[in-house]
């Protein structure tokens, strides 16, 4: 599987901005794809996840209200909306997912991540 992001950027404070993950390769058997960051000098965290059956989606606090998981199936994509945008959302972006390989169990893929600067 890979995944590769895009959308992010340089953004006030306040602004919006929308990340894509595309899929590609082996995509079946995906069971949840996430987006995670990391800001300089602090642990990669998970801030959305959505799972690929029945599109059930989960927030971290800090996000929930300003950022939406959802995807678009017939294009293996998942974006995160991300509005009303502060200078802690500054970070760099993963995409991450999480399949069921055979005879293996639960692999997990990431992408190569795309930044976010929120200027104050």
């Amino acid at each position: 599987v890979q995944l590769v992001e895009s959308g992010g950027g340089l953004v006030q404070a306040g602004g919006s901005l929308r990340l894509s993950c595309t899929a590609s390769g082996s995509t079946s058997s995906i069971n949840v794809i996430a987006w995670h960051r990391q800001a300089p000098g602090k642990q990669r965290e998970s801030i959305a996840t959505i799972t690929s059956g029945g599109g059930l989606t989960h927030y971290r606090d800090s996000v929930k209200g300003r950022f939406t998981i959802s995807r678009d199936t017939d294009k293996n994509t998942v974006f995160l909306q991300m509005d009303n945008l502060k200078p802690e959302d500054t970070a760099v972006y993963y995409c991450n997912a999480i399949k069921l390989e055979f005879g293996v169990g639960m692999v997990e893929y990431w992408g190569q991540g795309t930044q976010v600067t929120v200027s104050s």
